[in-house]
Parts: C-alpha cells; sequence; structure tokens
C-alpha cells in the first residue's frame, strides 16, 4: 500500500511517499524522498516558543508537501513531530496549521517511540544476524536518539537534550568555533552520554550506525563526494579514523569553507559544526566503552521516516482488516 510519513524535527522537515509491501516483508520503495531546512526549532532553547517567521518556513513546506500527497494518491498519512515541539509554549498554533493543510494532526511523540522508529527504519539496512547488538544513533537538531537492540527489535532507548541546532545555539557561536566553544559542547556531550550509559548497557554494542543529516554529511565529506549521493552515503560503513578526520575539519571550518563544500546542503552550513562534534564525540566514547570493540560505524539513509512509514501501513492494514 501506499502511504505517506513526515517528520517534523528541529532543524527540517521531511516527507517519504513509500509503497510498503504489506502482508509480506514490510519492505518499503520509496516514490517521492524529499527534505526542506525550516529551522522550526530556531530560538526556542531561549524563549520555549516557535518564532512566527519558523512557523510561516514550515507551513509553507507543509503545504508543498501535501500537494505531493494528493498527486501520488497516498492512502494515509503519518504525520510525526520531535524534540522541539513537545513543550513549546505555542503548540496548539503549530497542531492548527498542520491539521487546516493535512487534515491529520501532528503527533507529539515521546522520546522513546521517536527513537524506536528509528531504530526499526535504520536497522533494516543490515542482515537479520541475532548475535549482533546494534546501536542507533540518531543525531537531531534539538535531541539525540540512543536505540540499542538485536535482529528482532529495540530493547532500550533514550532520547537526550543535544542536537546540532541546540549546541549551535548554546556553545558554537563564533566562526570558527573558538576551542572554548568546542570544549564545552564536547563536556556537554560526554556529560549526556555518562547519563546514557547508567540507563543503557551501550557497551554491549558491537555495530553503530548513525542516521540523520549531520552524520550523512559527514558521511559524504569523508567520503569525498562531489555532491550528496544518498545511495553511495547509504550503508556505507567507514573507519572510526576517517570520521574524525572529517569531523575535526568541519567543526574548525569557516562558515564560507563549509558553505563551499559541494555536498553541503545550504540549511546544514550554520549547524553542522555541532553535529559532527556530537557525532564524533559519541563514536570516541563507544570505542572506549566497548574496550575498543567499536571501530567503524555505518551511515543509514533509512531511520524514522522509514520506521514511520512501516507505522502507518501496519495500522492502515489492521484497521481496514478489523
Amino acid at each position: 500500500m501506499r502511504v505517506a510519513a513526515i517528520d517534523c524535527g528541529t532543524n527540517s522537515i521531511r516527507l517519504l511517499i513509500a509503497d510498503v509491501e504489506l502482508p509480506g516483508s514490510g519492505a518499503v520503495t520509496d516514490v517521492v524522498r524529499k527534505m526542506t531546512v525550516v529551522r522550526l526549532g530556531e530560538g526556542v532553547d531561549e524563549t520555549g516558543s516557535f518564532a512566527p517567521e519558523a512557523l510561516e518556513r514550515t507551513f509553507a513546506a507543509v503545504d508543498a508537501y501535501a500537494e505531493d500527497i494528493r498527486r501520488h494518491k497516498a492512502e494515509a498519512v503519518r504525520f510525526v513531530a520531535t524534540s522541539a515541539s513537545r513543550d513549546v509554549q505555542n503548540r496548539e498554533e503549530f497542531v492548527a496549521g498542520v491539521v487546516d493543510r493535512l487534515g491529520v494532526e501532528p503527533e507529539v511523540i515521546r522520546g522513546s517511540e521517536e527513537a524506536g522508529l528509528s531504530f526499526s527504519g535504520a536497522a533494516s539496512l543490515l542482515d537479520r544476524d541475532p548475535d549482533r547488538t546494534v546501536l542507533v544513533v540518531d543525531v537531531g537538531g534539538g535531541s539525540t536518539e540512543f536505540v540499542l537492540g538485536t535482529c528482532d527489535g529495540a530493547e532500550h532507548a533514550i532520547s537526550t537534550d543535544m542536537g546540532c541546532v541546540r549546541f549551535t545555539e548554546r556553545h558554537m557561536r563564533t566562526d570558527p568555533p573558538a576551542e572554548t566553544e568546542t570544549s564545552m559542547a564536547t563536556f556537554e556531550t560526554l556529560s549526556f552520554l555518562e547519563d546514557v550509559a547508567q540507563v543503557m548497557p551501550l557497551h554491549e554494542a558491537d555495530t553503530v550506525i548513525g542516521v540523520a543529516g549531520s552524520v550523512t554529511t559527514v558521511t559524504a565529506h569523508a567520503l569525498k563526494l562531489e555532491d550528496y549521493d544518498a545511495e553511495l552515503i547509504h550503508g556505507a560503513e567507514l573507519p572510526l579514523s576517517a570520521i574524525h578526520d572529517s569531523v575535526d575539519q568541519l567543526v574548525h571550518a569557516t562558515r564560507a569553507e563549509r558553505a563551499a563544500m559541494p555536498f553541503m546542503h545550504p540549511g546544514r552550513v550554520d549547524v553542522i559544526g555541532a553535529g559532527a562534534l556530537i557525532w564524533g564525540t559519541i563514536l570516541d566514547y563507544l570505542n572506549k566503552i566497548t574496550d575498543g570493540k567499536v571501530t567503524t560505524a555505518i551511515a543509514s539513509e533509512h531511520d524514522i521516516l522509514d520506521g514511520i512509514a512501516m507505522s502507518v501501513a501496519r495500522q492502515h492494514t489492521e484497521e481496514n482488516d478489523s
């Protein structure tokens, strides 16, 4: 069946229209996959509300996505709003605007559910190895999710309040970032990681998959791509040394240098330094806590969008069968 999944995060809003094989394998075949940087969470960390101009940018993207959904005749739609949409003071204005345009209410899901959806999407690229313990890390704009599990599904999940937009606004304000700024961002990332390790057995991970724009942009840099090629990025497994070289260059580049990189999305220019720093610090920590077992990381273009598509297809099928 054909479904539409929308993931509205702190930095970007993304659309997947896909054919999901149900009943059957649940395989997801892309019809349309789009991403628009809207910076919905701009200033939220400071004000606690969505800015009018951020809502305007987001609603313009939703209008365009609604037209895509109608044109491709999706049978069911699920709109998931994450991170910045959980606690803002003017959330009802955001909800009403989405309902007016799409006819469905955005689901402001818990971090644990967000993490589970990301896991099911990202882990779909792996073979079903029952002995493999997989950690999926979703580095977003306002939050980062950690999900640990096996081929049978997620077993542990936690969402943390660190992300590329949040840390750019909080720490990395100069161009290029000063050493004191990167040190503070690294310190806070490590503090979050210590908290995660208290409630999740990170040391059991032997396979690490990173998803979302910060991770895939670092991967594009490490692969020395002349443009952003999702097919080359998806499933790319790189040694930590190569990832860290790219992280270091992205963190310390000037804004002009980042903007000139051929694979760089314009909407990521301002925030990729913080996103890269978070990803690199996470991988350093995992290498240490697993006693060197984690030596590579895999980038996945399949993430929460694919998990949302699978979930709405299953729900729609169950409702029709009942």
